[in-house]
């Protein structure tokens, strides 16, 4: 197993300082949209997108390692991923959310492969089930974890 990077370790720190702002209540949270309000002092900031959605992405794509997570403008880039059952192929998933609500269209996922051969790692065209089957999952996690969130309430 590939040992994170100091970006990603520093990713999921964020992630988990976003998480303990939440607490077990709903206290800064908008039900509707899922935004997060971390708050100290005076100050507040909010997440930038629907934490529903960013928490349901981290979770899907907690297989591969991650190149940058930015939780205010709403993207997640992964690193190179290699199966063990295909060492000749590897993807790369970019995921971005678009939106505050917990919307089917605030969410695009973006797949790269490459395939290996004599000279090297070459581009290749991904299947586009890939990037479907990727958006479906972090769907269904996404509204999961927001009925999840409504039973602790």
């Amino acid at each position: 197993m590939r040992v994170p990077t100091a970006l990603a370790r520093a990713a999921v720190l964020a992630g988990s300082v976003v998480l303990a702002a939440c607490g077990s209540s709903n206290r800064g949270m908008d039900m509707e949209t899922g935004t997060s309000a971390i708050a100290s002092g005076s100050s507040r900031v909010t997440l930038g997108v629907n934490s529903f959605l960013w928490h349901a992405s981290l979770n899907t794509l907690s297989f591969m390692p991650l190149v940058s997570a930015d939780p205010f403008g709403g993207v997640i880039i992964s690193d190179w991923y290699v199966a063990p059952t295909a060492p000749d192929e590897r993807l790369k998933v970019t995921v971005y959310i678009m939106d505050r609500a917990l919307r089917a269209d605030g969410l695009k996922v973006v797949v790269f492969r490459q395939t290996r051969s004599g000279a090297g790692w070459t581009d290749a065209a991904p299947s586009p089930d890939t990037a479907h089957k990727l958006e479906d999952s972090i769907l269904t996690r996404a509204r999961e974890l927001r009925l999840a969130s409504l039973g602790n309430g």
